[in-house]
This record gives C-alpha cells, sequence and structure tokens, in this order.
C-alpha cells in the first residue's frame, strides 16, 4: 500500500515548535500501481459522497464529541469529579479542554461550543458542522489533539465508550443535514415543525436500518456498556422532536435559521470510524429517500418509561445488545454490504467476530468476584 497525502488536508501542529515543524496532512491509500485501494475508509466516504451528490446532495455533519480525562491509561481513575456544565472545573482539565479548542481552530478546525459533561471527569467538545469528508478529517485530527495535549500534562483522555461502570458513557452525537444548491432540504416553512418530506423521510431511513448498521457506528465490545437504559444513551429504535433519550432528535427551529433543522443520530460513540459511520448513516439515510419511507409518528413522552407493552403497541424496536448481536444483524445487511463494500465489509465482520469470540472467552473480573467464592 502507498500513502498519498491530500495537500488541502495540511496544517501545523500549533503546540510542536516552529522550528523544524510538525505538521498534519490526511493521506489517501492507494495499491503499488496507484489504484484506488478498496480498504481505505476515507475513500468508502468518499464514494459514498459521490452517490449523494448524483441525486444532488451534499451531506453535512455536525457532531457532539464526548471523552473522559482519566489520572492514567491503566486504571480508570476520574481526574475530576464535576458536573455537567460545570464552569468551575478542576486543573488540569478545564485547561487542557480550553488548551485543546485554542489548538484546533488554530489548525482551522472550529469549535462551536465545549463543556464539562455529566459524568464525573467528562468532556464533550462540539465541531462546527461542515462537509461530512471534512467533518470526519476533523473528528480523526480532534481525538489526536486531545490525546497528545492530554499526555503533555500526564493525563490519559480516553474515547473508550463506557471506562467507568455506573456513570454515563461517551457518545459521539452526529447532526446531520443535506443541502442542494445552498439550501437545507430538511427544512419547509410549511410543516409545523419546520421539517421537510425528504428529511422525514431520511428519518425514515435511519429508523429503518439502525439495527443493522449498528455494528459500524458501534463497534466495539464495550460499545454495548454505553448502550444500556438509565444513562442518557439510545436503547430503543424512536425519534422525536425534542426528548433526548431516544435514538433520533429533531432539534427544534431557531426564527430565521433554516440550518436549525437537522437530524440528530445518537447511538454512535466517539471510537467509531467517522469515514465508515457516516457512510453508514448517509446510506440508511438516502435508502429512506429513494425508497421514500413513511416515518413512523414522533415519539411523544419519554419511551424510556413506557412498558414494554406500549413500546410494542407503538412498532418501536431495539438496538442491538451486544456485539454478536450486532454483528449477526451486520451479517445479513444488503445496505451495509452496499454502502461499505465488499473489502471493508467482509473485513469488518470476520474482525469482529474475532473480537466477539476473544471476549466470549474470557473469564472476566465480574465473574471471579461474583462466582469464585460461591460456587
Amino acid at each position: 500500500m502507498r500513502a498519498f497525502p491530500d495537500p488541502a488536508t495540511f496544517t501545523l501542529l500549533p503546540w510542536r515548535p516552529r522550528q523544524n515543524a510538525v505538521a498534519r496532512m490526511i493521506c489517501n491509500i492507494r495499491q503499488p500501481r496507484g489504484q484506488t485501494f478498496p480498504g481505505d475508509p476515507r475513500y468508502v466516504l468518499k464514494r459514498n459522497l459521490e452517490k449523494a451528490a448524483a441525486l444532488g446532495f451534499t451531506y453535512y455533519v455536525g457532531s457532539e464529541l464526548e471523552f473522559f480525562y482519566l489520572k492514567n491509561a491503566q486504571t480508570p481513575e476520574p481526574l475530576d469529579f464535576d458536573g455537567y456544565f460545570d464552569q468551575l472545573s478542576s486543573y488540569p482539565a478545564s485547561d487542557l479542554r480550553r488548551d485543546t479548542v485554542l489548538n484546533l481552530a488554530e489548525m482551522g478546525i472550529p469549535v462551536k461550543y465545549s463543556h464539562h459533561e455529566g459524568a464525573p471527569s467528562q468532556h464533550e467538545i462540539d465541531l462546527e458542522h461542515t462537509d461530512a469528508l471534512a467533518m470526519a478529517d476533523n473528528l480523526m485530527t480532534a481525538k489526536l489533539v486531545i490525546k497528545e495535549l492530554a499526555q503533555l500534562q500526564n493525563v490519559h483522555a480516553t474515547f473508550m465508550p463506557k471506562p467507568i461502570s455506573g456513570i454515563n458513557g461517551s457518545g459521539l452525537h452526529l447532526h446531520q443535514s443535506l443541502y442542494r444548491e445552498g439550501s437545507n432540504c430538511f427544512y419547509d416553512a410549511d410543516d409545523e415543525q419546520y421539517l421537510s418530506v425528504l428529511g422525514k423521510q431520511f428519518i425514515a431511513g435511519l429508523i429503518a436500518h439502525a439495527p443493522e448498521i449498528t455494528a459500524v457506528t458501534n463497534q466495539w465490545v464495550n460499545s454495548y456498556k454505553r448502550l444500556v437504559p438509565g444513562y442518557e444513551a439510545p436503547v430503543y429504535v424512536s425519534w422525536t422532536h425534542v426528548n433526548r433519550s431516544d435514538l433520533v432528535r429533531v432539534p427544534s427551529y431557531k426564527p430565521g435559521a433554516e440550518s436549525s433543522i437537522r437530524v440528530e443520530y445518537r447511538a454512535a460513540d466517539p471510537a467509531c470510524n467517522p469515514y465508515l459511520a457516516f457512510s453508514v448513516m448517509l446510506a440508511a439515510g438516502l435508502r429512506g429517500i429513494e425508497g421514500q419511507y413513511q416515518v413512523p409518528p414522533p415519539v411523544v413522552g419519554n419511551v424510556l418509561e413506557m412498558t414494554p407493552q406500549r413500546r410494542q403497541s407503538l412498532g418501536i424496536r431495539t438496538l442491538p445488545g451486544s456485539l454478536g448481536e450486532a454483528i449477526n444483524l451486520a451479517e445479513n445487511s444488503e445496505l451495509l454490504y452496499e454502502a461499505l463494500g465488499d473489502h471493508v465489509f467482509n473485513s469488518l465482520i470476520e474482525n469482529k467476530k474475532i473480537e466477539w469470540e476473544d471476549y466470549r472467552s474470557t473469564v472476566t473480573d465480574y465473574e471471579v468476584s461474583r462466582y469464585l467464592s460461591t460456587l
């Protein structure tokens, strides 16, 4: 394989010395004779974006990137014990997050918001929406910057979805929209909620195909320790205009701001591959548009507080409860195969099966502490 740098992604790392400076430049992977390598995730996303472009769409994504600062990489010991939007976050966590935002801005990656999240030592940096390829590049860069700046302060930053039991895990909430000739295709001034038919069809595609794409948006054994009730992560396949317990949410319209109408997908976690995650979400949404899927009614009330009978009556399904279940759904997905391509699809399924079997055959600390003395 050969790496071909994309000159448009060249930027200096601001925290490194200017003399003998270090730069970031993202590469496309090609085969020795120059052919595109089908296993390059960036190529996979480009291919899906080309399909959207052929339909007249440009795919935009904004992201809410959650992560933990920990004292070291060996034990998940929090660096602070503050809470949601705490403005007195303990040193060095608040300074680390601030320095990260300033360095990202200097690299040309605009940050919309940053704040302390709900769990101890959990933080969030929201990247300003942009075209999907640039956002995937920005996410990969942001994760590197977060980790490197933390290391300089002898702190460990982790994007592990659920590093600590009993508290919220880290998500990657993804805000999506389709544009055509500079206009937001999800906006409709005549709709009560300002959401267009096309936007509803996109949501219908996400809802219909969410279980089978979860192996990509949540690709690790640990991902499914986050997707459980009680920790502000989606469990059920539903959508709404307001409530944050649903898988898909349409944030409130801001008067005069067409761009505020977007579709937020809340299941993905920060350990996913953004190039592949964007590819499968876009493929699901476009399938809904091309197939003119009918979106189910938005959920009224908290889906987590409903009885199983109530959810069943509304046709609300659940996301996969484990990586093993997610693999089984993904393995039979025609949409996933088409979106990822033969090479990536088969490699993903093969490697995820190995990971799942390794996990299934491993005796965990939970089992030893619970069973060893009594069985």
